[in-house]
């Protein structure tokens, strides 16, 4: 490592960039010195009368002294290049100069050569996201995860200097400069688990395939009790500077001395004001002071993407107008899928989770215990297991599992039209409505029947879309269509054994067994007497609402869910 770094440190600082060809370098750690002032490239041949084999630490020692000046060295004791030149050698601007096979080759470890990541790479990441409302929950999952713990998250539209932004923002505890660092890299995952609460990011992918899905460019605000910082992904940037490698400039203001910006941070700062929309420092600021400005906490994180996805025509892959209260994918890229016969459109039901991110998000977590807001209005999560009508209890126990895994079986009480299997992982929807055994026929035989699991046995693929085709997966879904069938053939039974004449399950009016809501205010959910409907309670509902006594302050631990 030690010839290594002289060797860069000395062509480094004694030649231009463009008089710096790879073999150069090696050629340098070997030959005799040349006269630097007449030096004209590889071809120059050594002038006569010059010292040959000059130590190496004694040519970093000239080099520094020809371009700084005189540097006094106490005996035994190494040169170092300061901070300036520590940020000359590595700021994007003095890497973009240099030949590519100069940058790659000097990420070296013992003489082996590191593997580097090109820009392009970010978009090629993104791509594993079909849709956008996949790569939206994944900024929800960090939010969500224990180690962030945000009570709120709020996802909005704006506008920044006249480009169309996508906002969302959390009340967790927000990032210093590491985590911040680890959030913009790869495959950093080290999440805890916090009483018990398991993380749902397991890959270190999540932000940067969903932010890139959704837009080239984002900028990261967080603010945490000691410290705020900023930081930047963005393809946009990479390219203007014609980046080899991906990088991302991060800041950090001091609480109370945020007109000083450490000297190591500088670049980073010139970069961020340079490449994104915000232009000045006090803009970075507002948008650091925005996290806490609605009573949110005093830390949290707030991202803004830009230059968002667009079609093949060049229209935006949302829709703002039809609901200003959620944000849509427009009714074009989903309708030719439900143009079909009468016949055939009970197989082809999209349902709402599909098109919409409010119906997206009110089903995203099994059991969900934060609030999300979207453009203004809280999301009304769901316990989807205590939804449904006509509930019963399964349990699916295969020979590589140790203890049997609990299945509920019920009627959707909203729409016949949206039914099958409900899989989660860690408490993460990863495939919802997907039919299974007598589901996929066209008899009707299971229409308006959803299964709920929670498959923490199975392996999720990255984009946590669906699991890896796995032995243990087509068992599961075949296990979980004759379980289904046997379910819809009992409540089947038993219905016309008590009213021959009653009309189909599907087809009568249900309402959900219990009726479950969540405190604003604690976020415990609670568990109401029969006979209230849940649709006509106020839209924030306390615990101090609760027409039971025993659960009528916030203090009370939550019943359990599976009670």
């Amino acid at each position: 490592m030690y010839l290594s770094a002289c060797k860069f440190l000395d062509t480094s600082l004694a030649f231009p960039p463009e008089k710096l060809p790879l073999f150069q370098m090696y050629r340098w750690a070997f030959v005799p010195e040349v006269d630097v002032s007449r030096y004209s490239g590889p071809d120059n041949a050594l002038i006569e009368g010059e010292r040959e084999c000059s130590p190496h630490v004694v040519r970093v020692v000239d080099g520094i002294q020809q371009r700084y000046g005189k540097v006094a060295v106490r005996p035994g004791y190494a040169v170092k290049p300061n901070s300036r030149e520590k940020q000359q050698l590595t700021s994007p601007r003095t890497q973009q100069q240099l030949p590519p096979a100069v940058k790659m080759a000097a990420q070296t470890s013992r003489g082996v050569p590191l593997s580097t990541l090109s820009p392009k790479f970010l978009h090629t990441n993104s791509t594993s996201h079909t849709g956008p409302f996949s790569a939206i929950a994944e900024l929800i999952d960090n939010a969500y995860d224990p180690d962030v713990s945000a009570k709120q998250f709020w996802i909005d539209k704006t506008v920044v200097n006249g480009q169309e932004c996508l906002s969302f923002m959390d009340n967790g505890y927000g990032l210093d400069h590491d985590t911040m660092h680890k959030m913009l890299s790869f495959g950093y995952s080290d999440k805890p688990a916090v009483n018990g609460v398991q993380p749902i990011g397991i890959y270190g992918n999540g932000f940067k395939s969903g932010s890139m899905r959704l837009g080239k460019d984002a900028i990261v605000f967080s603010k945490s009790e000691s410290i705020f910082c900023v930081g930047m992904l963005s393809q946009t940037y990479l390219q203007e500077i014609n980046a080899q490698q991906i990088s991302v400039p991060i800041v950090c203001f001091e609480q109370g001395e945020t007109n000083n910006v450490r000297e190591k941070h500088k670049t980073s700062l010139q970069d961020i004001l340079h490449h994104s929309p915000f232009k000045t420092q006090e803009e970075l600021l507002l948008e650091i002071d925005a996290i806490s400005s609605s009573n949110t906490g005093k830390t949290g994180t707030r991202i803004i993407i830009w230059n968002l996805r667009r079609t093949s025509t060049g229209t935006s892959e949302f829709d703002f107008e039809k609901d200003r209260y959620d944000i849509q994918i427009p009714s074009y890229l989903y309708e030719t899928l439900n143009d079909k016969p009468q016949q055939a459109r009970v197989t082809s039901y999209i349902p709402e989770s599909v098109y919409s991110l409010r119906a997206y998000c009110s089903i995203l977590y099994l059991k969900p215990r934060m609030q999300i807001i979207i453009r203004g209005v809280k999301v009304k999560s769901q316990l989807i297991t205590k939804s449904l009508a006509f509930v019963q209890k399964d349990s699916y126990k295969p020979n590589f599992l140790n203890k049997p895994i609990r299945i509920t079986f019920g009627y959707n009480t909203k729409s016949k039209d949206q039914y099958g299997v409900m899989m989660y992982h860690k408490n993460r929807l990863i495939k919802a409505y997907e039919r299974v055994g007598c589901q996929l026929r066209a008899d009707r035989k299971g229409v308006g029947v959803i299964g709920v699991i929670e498959c923490n046995f199975l392996d999720p693929t990255h984009n946590k879309q669906s699991f890896n085709e796995t032995d243990k997966y087509r068992r599961t879904m075949n296990s979980l269509g004759t379980k289904l069938e046997d379910y819809w053939q009992e409540i089947r039974h038993k219905r016309s054994r008590e009213n021959p004449d009653s009309l189909p399950v599907e087809d009568a009016m249900k309402r959900p067994d219990q009726n479950w809501v969540q405190c604003d205010e604690c976020l415990k959910w609670r568990k109401l007497p029969d006979g209230i409907d849940c649709s006509k309670l106020p839209d924030k509902w306390f615990c101090r609402l609760n027409p039971d006594p025993q659960f009528r302050t916030c203090q009370i631990e939550q019943e359990p869910v599976d009670s």
